[in-house]
């Protein structure tokens, strides 16, 4: 697997071999020592940059493979280098605001707003394609170019083909757009790993406490103080997920819990509520512990998760993605209702739990079809 250098340790506990690929998205999203987040103006580098690092590093890697699945911020030279190959190529997605259609708007391109009142989707998406011309067309055509390749005027269609992957669960995310598009389910690495002990006994302390994260994104201000602060306004305990924000407990108090990385699939069973950005992955992941939910979008796919977990009851959508103490702790009473934890829990039954296995046969399918032809 070709990924960016901050997770490793997730690969190395299914033994999959990692070649690092581009910079740390832990540093693009929050800097490290003394660097800035990147911003919008950064845009045109970065996507030059993200351009030539594929053909740097998944071209050679590539080489030998049977097959490559390509997803990301914008695969933009992935296909050119299996074309060059004559190996098959299959793009993903684990939203569906990725590819376009009718009923919902594509997700925002850095510091590119949309035009203000224009509401009909496809008009959005056909301005969605010329951005994503205009960012990645001349890096990927001038490297097409080098390699005798014929210039590629619709990039964003081109990267996805005709026939992409939609890594999301079918009844978390119905796939309700333009094209053929092949829905596998949601990819999901099984879980073994045991709580930690000290977690543990916090968890059999007491009620099922409240889970709060943001996970990889830039928390909102003050997030920690304001979730535990909420949480005591309802008389419940919380586990404070420390993430790449470094969210911290803000006294010794024994009804706060703060934990790093740990097994989300073990803990949000033990939980009442999970809160969280609205990530495809903890959302998911909450869905089948059957926890209720608390969405505080914050950018990208987030309000379409946020909009899925109020649609299907299983949970509340926070209005803004900022929260304070009373909308925080409204939010979570809103969740701990016994409509929408029945609902949580019906819906926790109906979760697809093999859709990479369906993803894998899929490939090893096409792989077999190219190698007959």
């Amino acid at each position: 697997m070709c990924v960016p250098p901050d997770f490793p340790d997730l690969l190395d506990r299914v033994d999959v071999e990692v070649v690092p690929f581009g910079r740390s998205v832990r540093t693009v999203v929050h800097g490290d020592k003394g660097t800035r987040p990147l911003t919008p103006a950064d845009a045109p580098r970065v996507a030059a940059d993200i351009v030539a690092a594929q053909f740097d590093v998944i071209a050679p890697a590539a080489e030998d493979c049977d097959a490559v699945l390509a997803t990301g911020l914008m695969p933009a030279g992935v296909r050119t280098i299996t074309e060059v190959n004559g190996i098959p190529y299959v793009c993903v997605a684990f939203t569906p605001g990725v590819f376009p259609s009718p009923h919902e708007a594509p997700l925002p391109r850095p510091g590119k707003p949309f035009p203000p009142g224009e509401t009909d989707n496809r008009v959005l998406w056909d301005i969605d394609a010329e951005r994503v011309q205009a960012l990645y067309g001349p890096p990927l055509n001038a490297h097409r170019a080098a390699l005798g390749l014929p210039p590629v005027d619709n990039v964003r269609d081109h990267v996805h083909t005709d026939r992409p992957w939609l890594a999301a669960d079918p009844l978390l995310a119905p796939w309700r757009g333009f094209g053929e598009v092949v829905q596998t389910g949601a990819w999901i690495l099984p879980d073994e790993r045991p709580l930690p002990a000290d977690l543990l006994a916090f968890l059999d302390a007491g009620a099922p406490p409240v889970y709060v994260g943001f996970s990889s994104v830039r928390a909102p201000e003050d997030a920690a103080r304001v979730a535990i602060a909420a949480m005591r306004k309802l008389g419940r305990r919380v586990v404070v997920s420390r993430g790449w924000a470094g969210l911290a407990a803000v006294d010794d108090g024994d009804d706060c819990f703060v934990v790093g990385e740990v097994n989300l699939q073990a803990l949000f069973v033990r939980v009442a509520v999970v809160v969280h950005h609205g990530g495809a992955g903890t959302t998911t992941t909450a869905a089948r512990a059957g926890a209720a939910q608390v969405v505080v979008p914050q950018y990208a796919d987030q309000p379409y998760w946020a909009r899925r977990v109020a649609d299907l009851g299983i949970g509340v959508a926070h209005q803004g993605s900022t929260p304070t103490e009373e909308s925080l702790a409204t939010a979570v009473d809103a969740a701990l209702t016994p409509r929408v934890r029945s609902a949580a829990t019906a819906v926790a039954g109906r979760i697809r739990a093999d859709g990479a296995a369906y993803a894998a046969r899929l490939l090893v399918e096409q792989v077999s079809t190219v190698a007959r032809v």
